[in-house]
């Protein structure tokens, strides 16, 4: 199962994106097995929010499943991640 993970990212190091990252996959695993997270991690400072928006939406596309960090609600682009999966039927494991 390909899940998609949606977590803030603003004003955030790397290293906390990325612990934050395998704590919501070791979630996942503990109740559901041959789970693979999509690599959706883009360390581009080129890319401004909306380009990196536009590649998590395109990585959503080929979730199995998606889940959600803690204060996903309070940033208008794991907002428009959420809205996607409702909309598009994509099942929410944990928000």
């Amino acid at each position: 199962m390909k899940i998609f993970i949606s977590q803030p990212m603003r004003e955030r190091s790397n290293d906390e994106i990325k612990a934050e990252r395998a704590e919501l996959m070791a979630a996942v695993r503990e109740q559901y097995e041959h789970t693979e997270e999509l690599d959706t991690f883009f360390d581009n400072p080129e890319w401004g929010a909306l380009m990196c928006l536009a590649k998590s939406i395109e990585a959503l596309s080929q979730a199995d499943a998606a889940v959600f960090a803690p204060g996903w609600e309070k940033y208008r682009g794991c907002r428009i991640e959420h809205q996607c999966c409702v909309d598009y039927g994509v099942p929410i494991l944990l928000d």
